[in-house]
């Protein structure tokens, strides 16, 4: 179990420094989408999209770590939110994702903070 959660804590570390990173890249996105839409728009949707499957992915499985003392992450309304941003996607409409995107915005803020709780 030592070895399990020293490297989910490792994994929590590496995401709450990526997470910045995507906090800081959303809201250019999200207004790409709501209207001010570059060349490379598809492209960065495309990265940022990657970005968020891969925070899904360590968060999926550190959830038992971040949750372990007090419940930090609330999955079933993340799981909600999520769905939601899948539909989006699958709408192919810019403004529909921005929207989605933006309801979103709180749960990885509230991730990287209950991460760097974690780990301190």
């Amino acid at each position: 179990m030592k070895n399990i959660t020293a490297e989910q804590l490792e994994a929590l570390e590496i995401m709450a420094e990526f997470n910045d990173r995507l906090l800081k890249n959303l809201p250019t996105l999200i207004s790409e989408l709501s209207g001010n839409r570059q060349p490379d728009t598809d492209q960065y949707q495309k990265n940022i999209v990657d970005a968020i499957n891969w925070e899904i992915s360590v968060a999926s499985a550190t959830l038992d770590v971040l949750n372990q003392d007090k419940v930090r992450v609330d999955k079933e309304d993340f799981n909600q939110k999520m769905l939601a941003f899948n539909a989006a996607l699958s709408s192919k409409t810019d403004s529909e994702i921005a929207s989605a995107l933006k309801a979103l915005v709180p749960y990885f803020e509230q991730l990287g903070v209950a991460a760097r709780e974690v780990i301190k």
